[in-house]
């Protein structure tokens, strides 16, 4: 009769180190970046991800969200959508139709739309110069139907987390979802002229 030893192995405890890797595709989309911020531990790494990724459309997404003086004139909450090709089809808010796009990618671990990523959708770098229209002071001409049906186009036509973020962002939300304070934005853009520090 053969007896077996048995052998103690030790698994090596994983790393706490979140990403060390911060390198992103080309002109990454702003979710890909918020969501390389949300990783970080440590508040230096993420000033690292926000100073590596600067961008203007970033900077006024941020500014949009964290300067307190910034006010959106759009409705607060659920964006309401009815749009003619959909008014058989689907019913709800357009903020409902993005979170259950946004969870069914969650559920696949894909996020991305295949071809469409290119063809056919916008970004928030290429829509951001429009974003002055939505906060209060920016554009006066605009009636509150216009504005409304504008955000909507941008929403519509944007990859269903980055029309997330205009939705939090909108409500002064972000924080709620990526992990991104004014404190960091403060130390990776110190050039930033905050209209409520005035």
């Amino acid at each position: 009769m053969t007896q077996k030893t048995a052998t103690k192995t030790t698994k090596k405890s994983k790393s706490f180190t979140v990403n060390s890797n911060l390198n992103l595709p080309s002109n990454p989309l702003i979710f890909e970046v918020f969501d390389l911020v949300s990783k970080q531990r440590s508040k230096a790494k993420k000033v690292e991800v926000l100073r590596k990724y600067d961008d203007q459309s970033i900077r006024r997404i941020l500014i949009w969200n964290f300067d307190t003086s910034i006010q959106s004139i759009l409705p607060e909450g659920e964006v309401p959508y009815e749009g003619y090709d959909e008014q058989n089809t689907y019913s709800g808010t357009l903020s409902t139709k993005i979170s259950e796009q946004v969870r069914a990618m969650h559920v696949k671990g894909n996020f991305s739309l295949g071809v469409s990523d290119v063809q056919g959708h916008t970004t928030i770098r290429r829509e951001s110069k429009h974003f002055y229209r939505f906060v209060q002071g920016g554009d006066n001409t605009l009636n509150a139907i216009r504005r409304e049906t504008m955000f909507i186009n941008i929403l519509q036509g944007l990859h269903p987390l980055e029309a997330e973020i205009l939705c939090l962002v909108k409500d002064k939300k972000l924080s709620d979802k990526y992990k991104i304070t004014r404190e960091n934005v403060e130390e990776a853009y110190p050039n930033i002229i905050w209209s409520d520090k005035k």
